[in-house]
């Protein structure tokens, strides 16, 4: 047998009792969780000990028609060796049993995503073992029914809300309010009750068998990574389906073994405002998933944490000070080991703390700005890598509204504030109605009594979330933190009535389509459309933006035709306008009459004396951007779509077109009738245009080069760069460049001034990137209009492929939308030949991007790759480009 043949595949990886076989750089192969694990038992914290089954044994089992590798079960039994032997307990046993939590653990965060078990190994023998070995029963019991619930709604498929029933129905018996009510005896009658349920579900008892139990488990988290609600995480945040999870399987501690034991989460920063303050949640005598699940409200950490939020119950820093104390510096360690932001957690047994999981923690974008800056200014981290760790598209969140501070409140409940931001919209109760309605363009606001990971897409789809119950660290609001949702959670007064379609606080009552704002920042819930006010972007904003422009080498510039988009881009820091789009400046209601009359002209007489109405208002909209953009070039587009989008199409609209410009009706229709087009996109638009009626860009160039005359006359310095759109061949380049010069020359005589210009193209057709060369004897610049240059790459109507896209995502023909984040292998290569060809003939042609993807980070980093000179997006983008163009020359250098 051959050396290759002899080699064995390592599917498992130990940690604990002071060691680990993997690290934190090992996050591919053995997720962050497993990584993470392993890190913290090689520091030599409290880690329970445990072992990590590999994200490449998830791989193979999807690969292999969900099977496990052969050697994969040996290595499983090997790895429950090692916990049993630090542990000094035994997998199975009935006097002295091992229990273990089986966790997902993919490379990248999913929160509440994927799927987790706990207290698994228990059954009606080991049950008993455990109650002897704590001294405490009901302690036994209570873990045992968390273990059937969780183990049959994960593994064996049955519906949560069946336990939860018959849970409710026990403390309504016997008058209890909370879990911890219940004594030993009751939780022996709940566990009796939930096996006569999967029973009668199943037709067939509760596994007892504890490996059986264990790769039941197994097989639910490797599962899992293929659920509906882990995909939609995905295609969300980018993660590929090819990462596979890893599966973390560790000896149990228990925060539920009465009151010297505890659970929680901490964030060694404030998540949500980036303040450094110890943050997070505890409670006392619970287990992991009862602080996220939100089905209890928790207690803060710090006494100051608990003051600030007006609680009364102890904080952890009052009820456990040394155990606390222990934390506070096992957390600060941790910090500075990772030199980011930490989400941890925890669970005290017995007075013994124990961590069971750090990670990066997920955080609002003015947190994630917050913590750069202050890890720069603290020397643990330097201004490029505070760059670094800012993700561009999270900027999203800070370019948008909050509440006018002298807006009237009328606050009709308050809860916790979540997730920062504010947000007006419908109520809905259902998280499939917040996506239908979302989808087609209502403002919703999800209202729910907690959400759970299948509310997900509803959580997408809202433009905010209020929960009844959960605290700080629940499900809703770290998703809502991630997803930049304004959110308010455990507004207790906020009683839901789903079945209703209505909720009651404060003595007033709203029903579903009823208008709600909420102000995440402050926890409250308003009534009613509140105003709001436009964001301010400075301190730690401006700080990493200005250090984030000496790490970039390409320019930003803006989609920009009004004067207000045109001033919002300048505010964002915009270096120029990338792409002006004139048609947008056609369709006034002041002007549409001349252009309407230019279109129904006989004659090329007829269509210039249109013209000339039109010329003086776009001269004085070009001489408004010059004077904005002073010394910044402005790249503007000729005329670009087809003719009949000017004229009104269907026979009522002629008319009243007609009588209200006195242009006769019949013609109207026929003029109409004539310039109709089978497809549009394909036909006599863009510089077809310029070619077969010239005067019409004559007048645009005259409009533009009179305005500079005007802009250079009242002392500033205009940058025009003319642009010709669709164009193919350098014919149709040269000719147009002729026109270009030809009008130029003659303003400039008239005027007695000289303005420097550019001509330049833009390139949204395959045969212009592959003639680039060719052009570029004309052209002095580039623009690539992706947008186009994707269509007619593909052969894909933008607008129409909404019917198919979402369903070639799902198959994998596409890994993205094309059109949302740059086909790099097709569209991609045509940008390079474009960019090689045209500079071996002209080495100094100017080259940027200004459609959709030019304020796509991933994109952006292609645009680096190449050598682009500049990108132009939308002017909200523009702070995101500037920090994705940043990082793009960091990863590049």
């Amino acid at each position: 047998m051959g050396a290759d043949a002899m080699t064995k595949t390592r599917w498992v990886y130990g940690f604990g009792g002071g060691s680990a076989d993997g690290d934190a750089s090992m996050k591919n192969l053995l997720g962050g969780k497993g990584a993470n694990l392993a890190e913290m038992s090689s520091l030599g914290l409290p880690v329970p000990p445990g072992f990590t089954i590999t994200t490449e044994a998830c791989v193979h089992y999807y690969a292999n028609g969900k099977a496990y590798p052969a050697e994969l079960e040996a290595q499983v039994r090997e790895g429950l060796s090692k916990v049993e032997k630090i542990t000094g307990k035994t997998f199975g046993d009935a006097s002295n049993p091992l229990l273990v939590s089986v966790r997902s653990g993919a490379r990248a965060s999913m929160p509440g995503m994927m799927d987790t078990v706990l207290n698994l190994g228990l059954n009606d023998l080991t049950v008993d073992g455990l109650a002897k070995l704590s001294g405490d029963r009901r302690f036994a019991f209570d873990s045992y029914r968390r273990f059937i619930q969780m183990y049959s709604n994960v593994v064996l498929d049955l519906d949560h809300h069946t336990f939860e029933e018959i849970l409710d129905d026990h403390k309504d018996r016997l008058g209890a309010d909370v879990d911890t009510d219940l004594s030993a005896e009751d939780w022996e009658r709940v566990v009796a009750d939930y096996k006569d349920a999967v029973a009668a579900d199943l037709g067939r008892p509760f596994p007892q068998d504890p490996n059986e139990q264990l790769w039941g488990a197994v097989g639910a988290v490797f599962a899992s990574w293929m659920n509906d609600r882990a995909k939609f995480y995905r295609r969300m945040h980018d993660i590929p389906e090819s990462w596979g999870t890893a599966v973390n399987i560790q000896s149990m501690v228990f925060g539920n073994m009465g009151q010297t034991s505890a659970t929680g989460v901490a964030f060694t920063r404030n998540p949500s405002t980036g303040e450094h303050k110890l943050y997070g949640e505890y409670l006392i005598n619970a287990q992991g998933e009862d602080v996220v699940a939100g089905l209890r409200t928790p207690q803060s950490l710090t006494k100051a944490g608990r003051e600030e939020m007006g609680e009364h119950a102890p904080s952890m820093e009052e009820a456990f000070p040394e155990v606390f104390a222990q934390f506070k510096a096992v957390v600060e360690t941790l910090e500075k080991h990772y030199r980011d932001m930490q989400d941890i957690e925890f669970t005290v047994e017995q007075g013994t703390l124990y961590m069971l999981q750090t990670r990066n923690g997920k955080r609002t974008a003015k947190a994630a700005l917050k913590v750069a800056v202050d890890l720069c200014n603290e020397g643990l981290i330097t201004a490029e890598e505070a760059v670094m760790r800012v993700e561009p598209s999270a900027l999203d969140q800070l370019l948008h509204p909050t509440i006018d501070p002298n807006a009237t409140r009328d606050v009709i409940a308050a809860g916790l504030p979540a997730s920062p931001g504010a947000a007006t919209g419908k109520i809905v109760f259902d998280a499939d109605e917040a996506e239908r309605l979302g989808a087609s363009g209502e403002a919703v606001i999800l209202v729910r009594e907690e959400t759970s990971p299948e509310d997900i897409h509803g959580m997408h789809a809202a433009k905010g979330i209020v929960t009844a119950r959960g605290g700080m660290t629940s499900h809703a609001a770290v998703v809502a933190r991630g997803m930049g949702r304004p959110c308010v959670s455990g507004a207790g007064e906020v009683q839901i009535f789903e079945r209703e379609g209505l909720f009651r606080a404060r003595g007033r009552t709203f029903h579903a389509g009823d208008v709600i704002t909420i102000d995440g920042s402050k926890g409250e819930v308003l009534s009613g459309s509140v105003k709001m006010v436009e964001p301010e972007l400075s301190g730690d904003f401006g700080v990493l933006m200005g250090w984030a422009d000496k790490a970039r080498r390409m320019k930003v510039r803006a989609n920009a035709e009004t004067p207000l988009d045109a001033r919002t881009a300048r505010g964002f820091g915009a270096e120029g306008i990338g792409l002006c789009r004139t048609e947008h400046m056609f369709f006034d209601a002041d002007r549409i009459a001349a252009v309407r009359e230019m279109i129904l002209a006989d004659d090329e007489a007829g269509r210039r004396a249109a013209l000339a109405k039109i010329l003086p208002m776009q001269r004085a909209d070009f001489v408004e951007l010059f004077e904005i953009m002073d010394g910044l070039p402005v790249t503007i587009r000729l005329l670009d779509p087809p003719l009949h989008e000017f004229l009104p199409h269907g026979e009522e609209d002629l008319r009243a077109v007609a009588e209200a410009t006195g242009l006769p009706a019949d013609k109207l229709m026929r003029r109409a009738k004539e310039l109709s087009e089978t497809n549009p996109m394909l036909g006599w638009r863009g510089c077809r245009l310029g070619v077969t009626f010239p005067e019409i860009y004559e007048m645009q160039v005259r409009a533009i080069c009179e305005a500079a005359c005007e802009a250079k006359a009242k002392g500033q310095t205009p940058a025009p760069e003319i642009m010709h759109p669709l164009v193919a061949t350098a014919q149709e380049m040269k000719i147009l460049k002729e026109l270009t010069d030809r009008t130029a020359e003659a303003v400039f005589a008239e005027k007695g001034v000289k303005v420097d210009y550019m001509v330049g193209t833009m390139v949204e057709l395959p045969r212009a990137a592959l003639k680039a060369d060719q052009l570029a004897e004309s052209a002095e610049f580039f623009s690539f209009g992706t947008n186009d240059l994707t269509q007619t790459t593909f052969g894909i109507s933008r607008d129409d492929s909404g019917r198919f896209l979402n369903a070639y995502i799902e198959k994998g023909v596409f890994e993205k939308d094309p059109f949302v984040s740059l086909d790099q292998e097709g569209v991609g290569d045509l940008i390079k030949i474009a960019a090689e060809r045209g500079r071996s003939t002209r080495p100094n042609v100017k080259l940027g991007i200004c459609g959709e993807h030019g304020g796509d980070p991933a994109s952006i980093q292609f645009c680096e790759s190449v050598g682009l000179d500049y990108v132009s997006c939308s002017p909200y983008r523009v702070p995101i480009a500037r920090l994705a163009a940043a990082q793009a020359a960091l990863k590049k250098s």
